[in-house]
Parts: structure tokens; sequence; C-alpha cells
């Protein structure tokens, strides 16, 4: 680090290596259990589950970076007072980087749940640890010498599949060329993937062709494949705003509970490029930042997220001796629950244009990270849609792309957009509105991409063609409620979710709470729910709200039957 570097870079150093005080040091031993180390012994794998953190007492513990194809990198050389730890020690995930003895080493050992509950229970060392876990994981993100390794044609569809899975989950890896790396092509030629195809070199070695997301997610460790047999006093599917709210609250008001979700945290509001009205970030934040602290709240109150889980079907039947409502994942697994909350969000909308699903991915996007940005560098994109995320994402795409064309149906932004967003966009010299205009053609590359875009004035029947190579939409979505199956809960005729009394049986004597489904003990919050206020703060409020309604419930039904009677009485 050079003299005139600026003072932020030392304090984010400092925050991520903190040193533990003699005095915090003996308030954190009743915590952990003493454990000792010989020359050359691995505290932690790479791609192995981490048993926790350790707190070095006397020795020396070298950090090192490894990823599956044998590439090394040194970090950092931990002392007494010093921790080996980073955000998968609160969950136990698969440790992203090797931990070794280097001579006799002594460390207390941390599990998971205490580590957790030592979080909880020592506030001001707890957000210091806290902060020290997050900057760690952000340093093994911007440093990509962690994780898989993935290999293929930079910009191939499957690429980009794989590396945006990766990055909205917050896990670190690392990108090679197959057509500059020689070790990249070699072990393509090895596998016989074929030319668009992604190879992954998973942390333990393993080499998968093209896999899908759960696939890659098995290999890397990121969820198990064990049956579940204990019941949870909550479920959660789904892991956007809402869900991760009310995982957070329930959590840390003592309930059990899990989180599903089939493919990342965050939902849709993951993807948004900044979101400036939500309170308390006058300066605004991204999707990904703010629900990222979520996530992270969520695992230290010890909620347990499970991503990628896919709910199958929900069987509200209640049968068993447990009354406990059974959710099916599409691995075959059961998991069993005493409450269900639905927030499962809303599944991107794709307009009527021929041959669109031949371009997801390779040149039609439903979401604008720093991926697709990459893509559209001093180029011309469009963007179809005119709410609050296609404003969001229009914005960002301003600073990357030459032009922003902004197609609407109807006859502007005021209907649908919040005004600052409206201001913002009129301010931007290289975004274009182009009201009542839709696409109606989208035109095949030799390489069978994206390399044209027609669209129509609907007023006028005029059409114009572009040489674009990418189209962004935020033409609004569809409730996730296939899942829900014979379950019984209602929704209304676009398929969203009834609660209420909007969702009451006639004849019914039961009235369901304000985000109770007509079946009791299931709940819908956020996006799903018919009514909602389809914004990030209303879907955090009712995730949230649900909670003291879930106490209730629990409550209620753990009564032996006499008591059941006494409480309706009262």
């Amino acid at each position: 680090m050079t003299s005139d570097a600026p003072s932020t870079m030392t304090s984010r150093r400092e925050q991520m290596y903190p040193r533990i005080t003699e005095a915090e040091i003996d308030r954190m031993v009743r915590f952990g259990t003493p454990q000792t180390y010989e020359t050359g012994v691995h505290l932690q794998t790479t791609g192995v589950r981490t048993p926790g953190m350790f707190l070095i007492l006397n020795g020396v513990v070298a950090i090192i970076q490894r990823d599956g194809m044998g590439n090394t990198r040194p970090i950092v050389q931990f002392g007494r007072g010093d921790f080996a730890a980073e955000l998968g020690a609160m969950s136990g995930k698969p440790s992203l980087v090797d931990a070794v003895a280097i001579g006799r080493v002594e460390a207390l050992l941390i599990a998971p749940r205490q580590l957790r509950a030592l979080i909880v229970a020592e506030a001001d060392l707890g957000e210091r640890l806290i902060r020290a876990l997050i900057l760690r994981r952000v340093s093994l993100i911007e440093w990509a010498a962690s994780g898989p390794v993935l290999i293929g044609r930079p910009g191939s569809a499957n690429l980009l599949r794989l590396e945006g899975f990766l990055r909205s989950n917050g896990e670190p890896y690392r990108v090679l060329d197959a057509q500059v790396d020689a070790g990249a092509a070699a072990l393509i030629a090895e596998y016989g993937a074929a030319p668009g195809e992604a190879v992954a070199v998973c942390p333990d070695g393993s080499v998968l062709v093209n896999p899908s997301e759960a696939a890659l997610a098995r290999c890397m460790g990121m969820v198990d494949t064990e049956e579940r047999h204990e019941i949870f006093d909550v479920a959660v599917i789904g892991a956007g705003p809402a869900g991760l709210a009310t995982a957070v609250y329930a959590a840390s008001e003592g309930l059990h509970v899990v989180v599903l979700d089939r493919r990342a945290y965050g939902g849709q509001a993951g993807a948004s490029a900044r979101i400036e009205n939500y309170l308390g970030f006058p300066t605004g934040i991204s999707g990904a930042a703010l629900t990222g602290r979520a996530h992270v709240q969520a695992e230290k109150f010890g909620a347990e997220i499970l991503i990628p889980a896919e709910v199958q079907r929900l069987d509200c039947s209640r049968t068993a001796a447990d009354g406990a409502v059974r959710l099916q994942l599409t691995d075959g697994r059961w998991l069993r629950a005493r409450s269900i909350v639905i927030a499962s969000g809303a599944r991107y909308r794709r307009p009527a244009v021929p041959t669109l699903s031949d371009y997801e991915g390779r040149g039609v996007w439903y979401w604008a990270s720093a991926i697709e940005a990459r893509q559209c560098a001093e180029a011309e994109v469009a963007l179809v849609g005119g709410g609050n995320s296609a404003g969001q994402a229009a914005v960002f795409l301003s600073q990357h792309a030459s032009r922003v064309h902004v197609l609407v149906r109807g006859p502007g932004l005021a209907a649908s957009m919040s005004r600052y967003l409206i201001d913002r966009i009129a301010a931007a010299r290289n975004i274009e509105v182009r009201p009542y205009t839709e696409i109606v053609t989208l035109h095949r590359g030799d390489c069978n991409g994206l390399v044209g875009v027609t669209w129509q004035d609907r007023r006028s029947g005029e059409t114009e063609t572009k040489p674009l190579r990418n189209i962004f939409l935020f033409v609004g979505a569809d409730p996730e409620t296939q899942w829900l199956g014979d379950c019984g809960v209602t929704t209304d005729r676009s398929g969203f979710v009834l609660t209420g009394p909007r969702a009451e049986v006639p004849g019914s004597e039961r009235e369901p709470g304000a985000l109770e489904t007509c079946v009791p003990g299931v709940y819908a919050v956020g996006d799903v729910r018919s009514g909602s206020i389809k914004r990030v703060g209303g879907a955090i409020g009712e995730g949230a709200a649900v909670v003291a309604q879930i106490h209730q419930y629990l409550a209620l039904d753990s009564l032996p039957a006499d008591g059941v009677a006494a409480a309706a009485v009262r």
C-alpha cells in the first residue's frame, strides 16, 4: 500500500482483520472448545464444511486461497488474538480457503450455533465480528481466486448463466477464457465440451460440463441432500425482501425457521441497480446490497437458508400425528413445518414476441446487473417497461451503454414510475423514451445470438430496425403459485394469493388473519399476495407483520383441546 493510499482502505483492512483483546478472549472462551493442531494440519479445507470459527490462542495459522485446478494464493497469517473465519462459519457452509497450522497451534473452536450465540450475546464484539466476516467474503469475491473455476467463451449464454447464479448468491468464482488460457482449453477438450458450453471446476477438483445451477450448487456444497426429520416452526418459501424479513423477525424471536428459494436470495429486488426511495438510505442502495445484508442478518439469528431448493408442492392435509404441513422438494425430499409463509414473489413476464425464448441469456435479459452491463459497454440497447424497476435499470445501463431506448406501450412513464426516476431519465442525454412502441421482431445472427430488433409505433404502424445485441425486459411479473397445487389456498383471477377477509370460505366460522390464507397456519406476504403494493418497503413490512400472526397461531395450536375452546371464548 502506497503512502498516499486512501485512509478508508486502511480502515477496511483493520475492520477485516480486527485483533481480539485479552479481555475479549476471556469472554469468548465460554462459547468455544479448546483445540490443538500440529504443524501442517488443516483447520479448514477448501470445499469441506467448516466446523466454525477458530480464535487463535497460540501459534501461527496461514490462510491460503486454493481453487479446484490447484492454483494457490496466500492471503494472511494469523497469530494470537486473530480469528480464522468468514461468512460461511455462521452456517457451517464449505470453507472457501485453507487454514493451515504453521508449527503447533492452540485455538478456540467456536461452532456455528455458538458463533451465532456469541454475536448476539456480545453486541459490540458481535458487530465487529459480523463486519469482518462480511468484508472477508467481499474480498474473496473481488480477488476471484476462491470457489469454482468457470471455463468457456466470454459472453456465452451458459457462462453468463452460471456467473449470474454465483454472483446473485454472493459466491466467489473465477472465469477462464478457453480461447486464451491453454490449460482451460485443454480441460475443455479433455471433457468434450461443445462450443458454447461452459465447464465448471468445483473446489474439490471435480469437473462438470454445462451444469445446471442446482448441480453446481451441490458440487460446491451450497446445499445438502440429506433427509430432514425435524419440524420447523416456520417454513418460508421465497428469499426476496418479504421472505427475508419474515426470517429475520421470526428467527430473532426464537422460532425455528427455514427459508427456501429455487435460485438466489433477493428476488426481483436483488436485481435492482439502485433503490432510492427505501427509508433510511438517502443516497440509495443497490438491491443486491440490501438483500445481501438481510441474508446475513437472517443467518445471524439462526434461520436456515436452503438455496437452491425448489418446492414442488404443498401438502396442507396435516394428517400426520405431528399436525405439520409438508413441503415436497423437486429432489424428492420432504420438509415439515407448523406454519408456512408464501413469499415466492412473481416470475418475469414475457411479451408476445416470436422466438423470444430462443434469445434468453443470449441478448434477452430480465434484469440488469454488472455482468450484463459488461456486455453493453459503448453499445446501444433497448429496454422495455415503464415501472420503477425499468427506470432503475435504464439509469444504471445509461452509465455503460452509448444509448438506451426505453420502449413504453402507453403515452409515457408518469402512470407507473416514481417522479425521481422520471426526472433522472429526462436528465440523461443518452436515454430516449419511445412511447406507444413495442417490439415485433428479433433478428438472429450467425451464432444464433441477437443481432437486431424491430419495433413498431402502435399509433402509426411505422416500424424501425436497430442493430442491437441486447434488450432488457421489465414488463411485470406473474405470481409464482403453481407449486401450491391442491392445497386449497385460494387466489384471485390473476393467480395472486388471497388473504384476510377476501380469503374467507363461505359458510365457515373462521376469519383468517390479515395476512393469512383460507388454510389455517398458511400465510402470504410480498408480491405474491393479492392486494400488496409491490414495493420493497411494503414487502418488508408484511414480512415483519406476519410473524406476530404466526406467534398467535402457534400459541393457539399448542393449546390442549379444552384450552383451544377457552381461547375461542375469550
